[in-house]
């Protein structure tokens, strides 16, 4: 069976035809971008917040630092700069929005006694914060200096799994990923 000529050399319904099938990719690729540059930021305004949080740190005493203190005060301005670091670039929804409360208190762990872990609760996801204030680099000389290492980790949410549903629906993957940054800096006192 022959289609009719004028069918066989209609280019609008190839045209058609092609964007149909190219349009559900475009989607993906545009939605695929939009979301990993969103990581991306994301993932910037952590590590900006462990660095700001490495600093506050680095210059607080370590008189309080000792294997039996269970939360160090040094430590509370470490946490809050950090928890306001995240919420100045509106990572955590506060003023109103939310529940996220700054921790009062950390769990001493790691295996080490000068590392702590403070958990903020009550956000749409945990923020951890772990503040090692015994960090030692390894460097390949014998000088050693004791720095302190802050790491915050936090939940991406993606939005990929809707674009990935337009094209086969009920596909499914993990929606989220935590990223994790850490900055270290020498030890000021």
């Amino acid at each position: 069976m022959s289609l009719p000529a004028t069918l066989r050399d209609d280019q609008k319904g190839s045209a058609l035809l092609e964007f149909a099938i190219v349009l559900p990719l475009l989607v993906v690729f545009i939605v695929g971008i939009y979301d990993f540059s969103g990581a991306f930021n994301q993932k910037q305004k952590i590590e900006h917040a462990a660095q700001a949080g490495a600093i506050v740190a680095a210059a607080q005493p370590m008189s309080d630092i000792e294997p039996t203190a269970t939360n160090p005060a040094s430590l509370q301005p470490v946490v809050e700069v950090i928890f306001r670091s995240l919420d100045e670039d509106d990572l955590l929804p506060l003023g109103g929005q939310g529940t996220c409360q700054l921790p009062a208190t950390a769990a001493q762990g790691g295996g080490s006694t000068t590392s702590w872990t403070y958990t903020v609760a009550g956000c749409p996801d945990t923020v951890t914060v772990v503040i090692d204030r015994g960090w030692v680099p390894v460097t390949a000389d014998t000088t050693k200096s004791v720095g302190t290492r802050v790491q915050v980790t936090y939940k991406y949410h993606w939005r990929f799994n809707s674009a990935i549903q337009l094209l086969f629906p009920g596909a499914s993957y993990a929606a989220t990923t935590d990223i994790t940054e850490a900055a270290t800096v020498h030890n000021q006192t």
